[in-house]
């Protein structure tokens, strides 16, 4: 199939695989399953390079994966090396890990921080690289059936005109509002509801080599430098009192930021260098990955919240994941069914259940700042404890190395 950058691609007819969502888990999708000589059609509604609100947080597992698509070299020479992730308690407990420092040694002795902006665009070009086909400005308006099973989707293209593609395999990487997880099964929904306000801003004082998370009785506010003396700032906060922002966003935003004292002050509202972006609410996802023609892929799938920074990593490992086995049942001969792909869902508990379980001791931990600043405190008086947690939310170290009753009893003993 010929790719193509803008409008409809010169052809479309049936194709093995169509993957709905550009973003990480979207391109690497394309790019794996177009290595391995399937025809693929990859469709997003935006036009790249576009902006996209995310914490812009990769730890060295993350940056091995992209080095498999070959987009590092021009990453790196945009972005900006990430030494750890440095976090500090409502009531001023700190603790500051090191993926150098945490064992086994990772891909590399640094992660990276680079504006989704480049990184998407990259991968977007792998993709078409690798020989999928592109198709921008299309908006993804339902899914296709045939017996009962997902046979392609009904676009709307840029000009309004509306068309049908067909395909043995239709990919969900459209995200936490994902129509295709929508269609195929139950979308559902956590307690911890949060939204994300994201902005980058120039000239933040103090900004050392890692990552800072600074934690409130109310929401948490993220940095870290993407690049230059640029840097990614978001604030997260309960979805309830996220309708405050609603026609002020930027006063919001910079109103939030006042309230955590290692923050207050560094961020000027001159400085901000890209508007303020809205994601979430987190804490989402699917009741099935995988059904007879269909799979998710990224926070399609599921995304629980981003105060461990690696939805990236998820989104490209688990494309790793169902390049595998959705290429086995393409190379096979009839439809592509649940059963076919069952092997992508058991690999993804495998891979994902011990980072769920951290996740969420973290995110539901938050919600009890004396515990939680507790447990920042000890985690950061222990020599190694921290680094440990850095290098499990970093996806190299086991989660087995966190969860554990030794682990846990002295981070609050």
């Amino acid at each position: 199939m010929a790719s193509s950058t803008h409008g409809r691609p010169e052809a479309t007819g049936l194709v093995d695989a169509l993957v709905v969502g550009a973003g990480p888990g979207g391109s690497a999708t394309a790019a794996l399953l177009a290595r391995a000589g399937h025809r693929v059609l990859l469709l997003d509604r935006a036009a790249f390079p576009r902006d996209k609100a995310c914490s812009e947080y990769m730890g060295p597992e993350t940056v091995r994966l992209l080095d498999q698509l070959g987009v590092v070299p021009a990453l790196d020479a945009a972005g900006a090396p990430l030494e750890g992730t440095a976090v500090v308690g409502s009531r001023g407990s700190r603790l500051h890990g090191r993926f150098a420092l945490a064992g086994p040694p990772p891909f590399r002795p640094t992660g990276l921080s680079v504006a989704r902006r480049i990184l998407d665009h990259a991968l977007v070009n792998a993709a078409r690289a690798a020989g999928a086909a592109l198709w921008e400005r299309a908006a993804v308006e339902e899914l296709l059936y045939d017996g009962g099973a997902v046979a392609g989707v009904v676009v709307r293209d840029g000009d309004g005109g509306r068309h049908a593609i067909r395909a043995r395999l239709t990919v969900g990487a459209d995200g936490l509002r994902s129509l295709v997880a929508r269609r195929i099964g139950r979308r559902r929904h956590g307690r911890l509801r949060r939204l994300a306000f994201v902005a980058h801003v120039d000239g933040v004082p103090d900004m050392a080599g890692s990552a800072e998370l600074h934690v409130g009785t109310r929401g948490y506010v993220g940095l870290n430098r993407i690049g230059g003396d640029r840097t990614n700032v978001a604030v997260v906060v309960p979805a309830a009192r996220g309708v405050d922002a609603r026609g002020r966003l930027e006063t919001f935003f910079l109103e939030t930021l006042d309230g955590f004292p290692g923050v207050a002050g560094r961020v000027a509202a001159g400085r901000l260098v890209r508007k303020v972006l809205t994601t979430g609410p987190f804490a989402a996802w699917s009741g099935r990955v995988v059904a007879d023609g269909a799979a998710l892929v990224g926070d399609a799938a599921d995304f629980f919240d981003p105060f461990t920074g690696e939805g990236i990593y998820s989104a490209l490992f688990g494309a790793s994941l169902l390049a595998d086995a959705a290429g086995a049942a393409l190379a096979r001969s009839g439809p592509v069914t649940a059963a076919g792909l069952a092997g992508y869902r058991r690999a993804r508990r495998r891979a994902f259940a011990g980072k769920w379980a951290v996740e969420r001791l973290i995110g539901y931990g938050m919600l009890f700042p004396a515990l939680f600043d507790r447990a920042v405190g000890r985690l950061g008086r222990r020599p190694g404890m921290a680094d440990t947690l850095v290098g499990v939310t970093g996806d190299f170290v086991p989660a087995e190395r966190v969860l554990n009753p030794l682990f846990l009893a002295r981070m609050l003993v």
